[in-house]
């Protein structure tokens, strides 16, 4: 062994002993993590099919909302999104999206050490005739926060951030709710 192989170590000289130790025991895991994931029924999410063709969205006073809604409904389903409601085959109606923010816990000294944040989206789902597709419903997203005054501006950077998650989350949920829709 030469004086440059005994500096360059046994990983760097391709003689490790313990690599194929490990590529064994990433094949036995692999062995036994696959067939327990698959008889838990574990699958991946494919493509969304409704019970509709098309669809058109009504959101009150939330295009933030409303757009990531669109997006999503036209990515991820065979639905299309329809123009008008007499185009559409659905509708689905969504009021004022309602978000609050309360007070979780405070500290001895009376400021907040918590923070609670809550979104309600209520929806319905009929035809033209106005007939339901879905009952009426509500999707609830809560999520809670630390707040420390020193931080204020990291605090609410990550409140938006939360705020978005949340959002994101309502659409998911919606979405599988939508999946689950029948004709009256």
């Amino acid at each position: 062994m030469s004086w440059s192989d005994r500096k360059m170590g046994p990983r760097l000289r391709g003689d490790d002993e313990d690599a194929g130790r490990r590529y064994t025991l990433q094949l036995l895991a692999g062995v036994f993590v696959v067939p327990a994931l698959v008889t838990c029924g574990f699958h991946l999410r494919g493509q969304a099919t409704y019970a509709f063709s098309s669809i058109y969205v009504n959101v009150a006073g939330a295009p933030v909302f409303e757009s990531e809604l669109k997006r999503s409904l036209e990515g991820a389903g065979s639905a299309k999104l329809a123009p008008t409601a007499a185009a559409a085959d659905v509708i689905l109606n969504i009021p004022p999206i309602i978000d609050e923010k309360d007070v979780l816990s405070l500290s001895a000294g009376g400021s907040v050490l918590e923070y609670a944040l809550q979104m309600r989206v209520g929806f319905r789902l009929h035809d033209k005739d106005g007939l339901d597709w879905l009952p009426a419903g509500e999707i609830t997203v809560r999520r809670s926060y630390t707040f420390n005054q020193t931080e204020v501006l990291a605090r609410d950077a990550e409140e938006q951030r939360l705020l978005r998650d949340m959002q994101s989350d309502a659409i998911a949920q919606l979405i599988r709710r939508l999946q689950a829709a029948k004709k009256p």
